[in-house]
């Protein structure tokens, strides 16, 4: 049985911050538990930072899943429905979920409800700027209001809720940037999507991070840890038996 439960208006967050490079940590991770798709993208990033990221990345969404489903994180198979959202393959009522990691934070979303994450280290100002003409009209004249020293912190908010959103669909970036709009203000009469909350969610100072639910009324959001240490070989026999991380 499982051990951990989402419900129909549960969101439920898990981040997680990377081991460096050189440690313990990250020479410890439990990589046998990951399928050989996995360890092969793995091994076709060229900075071991990069690497390392990615393998506890994915590790940690085997850990976190496998509590909700009852089944092993090396057991678990990987696969996508026709309309691109990622599926657990052969686990009967297995949660929706989502995940995203950039530069140094790890972002994981399990819900009941389809759901999108994103999470996206500030860009540049000159980014932002070369970005924002892509974007929907209401978005682009809401950035281009803005004074430029806020325009970079602006424009991450917005893109992770776009991504955060076009993940929830299944269709990420193919949809196109400029067909939905993802502000705040609401211009000239714009609203977001129907039927989707798509929240804000704390990235710390360098990062900006989001997730879409689909849904009409607020969820019930719970946001947990995964810590390097429960990712190592050591915790592979007590992870399903207490959840990964800390409530």
């Amino acid at each position: 049985m499982p051990l951990l439960r989402v419900a129909d208006d549960d969101l439920h967050l898990w981040t997680l911050r990377p081991p460096p490079v050189d440690s313990a940590a990250a020479r410890a991770l439990a990589t046998g538990e990951l399928d050989r798709a996995e360890r092969h993208r793995a091994d076709a990033y060229v900075r071991p930072g990069d690497r390392v990221q990615y393998l506890a990345a994915h590790l940690a969404l085997r850990r976190v899943l496998a509590p909700y489903t009852g089944v092993p994180a090396r057991r678990l198979r990987f696969g996508r429905e026709a309309a691109g959202r990622p599926v657990l393959l052969g686990v009967p009522r297995a949660p929706s979920f989502s995940l995203s990691h950039s530069h140094g934070l790890v972002l994981l979303g399990v819900a009941r409800r389809p759901v999108g994450v994103d999470v996206q280290r500030v860009p540049p100002y000159a980014t932002a700027e070369l970005c924002r003409g892509a974007l929907h009209p209401a978005e682009q004249e809401e950035l281009a209001a803005l004074p430029e020293p806020r325009l970079a912190e602006a424009f991450a908010r917005l893109w992770t809720r776009k991504e955060a959103y076009l993940k929830g669909l299944g269709t990420g970036l193919a949809r196109g940037l400029s067909a939905d709009y993802l502000g705040e203000s609401g211009r000239d009469g714009a609203r977001r999507p129907a039927g989707w909350v798509v929240l804000d969610l704390a990235g710390g100072p360098d990062h900006a991070a989001a997730a879409a639910l689909r849904t009409d009324s607020t969820p019930r959001v719970t946001t947990r840890e995964v810590r390097p240490e429960d990712l190592t070989s050591t915790t592979h026999d007590t992870h399903t038996e207490r959840g990964v991380g800390s409530a």
